[in-house]
């Protein structure tokens, strides 16, 4: 049950996104020189595959999650009194922050050489990331990303409209984030908010340079620890520009 349910999220967010970019509706929104052209069937593909065997990582993930649950053991919760409604905006912005700390850490690990090969290299067999690269994870990195959410409903304590609401946005940054092209306005990377959001463009720059841009929600970590393109808010069509990867 879990599998479908994770595989229909995936279908409905990442193939109506990817509908609504990469058709004539979507590149008239998209008035950027740089816009990518439609990718091949058999790279689509290739993630959908990746993207299903992940989704059989995380059923299981949610069924470990539930069974624990029902046995009393996780900080899940079903009470909005029992923390009051205040705590729901806080846990939710805290789990953010864990997670996209997580991410950027176990994503820089993924890419050391003798990692990468069995642990990141499906994900980035699409040099043109599309929303089916979305959840293209090998099932290895797949475990690693459950980790957390397995992890996490035993550290903090998480209504399910919370834990719903990470699910929710996860996926949908996700999918935005791979879309290969910008649908924010050009202005956004130079506002005073996006630059500690990672959107499409600024992760692009990550499937094209892969040692930079690790992060999955905010750009603090890259920028903290020198992973951040330095001219990427200053010439962003620059930055997108692809490169030579040895």
């Amino acid at each position: 049950m879990f599998c479908g349910l994770i595989l229909v999220r995936y279908v409905l967010i990442a193939g109506g996104t990817h509908y609504f970019f990469y058709s004539a509706l979507g590149q008239a929104f998209s008035k950027r020189a740089w816009r990518l052209q439609s990718p091949s069937w058999r790279s689509m593909r290739h993630d959908i595959d990746l993207s299903a065997r992940s989704a059989i990582v995380f059923a299981l993930c949610a069924a470990l999650i539930m069974t624990a649950y029902d046995a009393g053991k996780t900080l899940l919760y079903t009470d909005l009194h029992q923390y009051g409604w205040w705590y729901l905006g806080v846990s939710y912005g805290a789990v953010l922050i864990l997670q996209d700390t997580y991410f950027y850490f176990t994503h820089c690990l993924c890419h050391r050489p003798l990692l990468f090969k069995w642990l990141h290299q499906g994900h980035h067999r699409s040099r043109q990331p599309t929303a089916w690269t979305s959840f293209a994870f090998d099932p290895p990195e797949a475990v690693v990303q459950a980790v957390f959410l397995g992890a996490i409903v035993f550290i903090v304590p998480l209504h399910f409209i919370t834990l719903i609401a990470i699910l929710i946005t996860m996926t949908v940054w996700a999918v935005v984030n791979h879309l290969g092209l910008d649908v924010f306005p050009v202005s956004f990377p130079h506002h005073w908010l996006g630059r500690w959001f990672i959107g499409p463009a600024h992760h692009s720059v990550h499937h094209r340079r892969y040692t930079l841009h690790y992060g999955l929600y905010f750009t603090f970590w890259d920028k903290l620890l020198g992973t951040h393109d330095p001219g990427y808010e200053k010439n962003l069509n620059a930055s997108l520009k692809p490169e030579h990867i040895p």
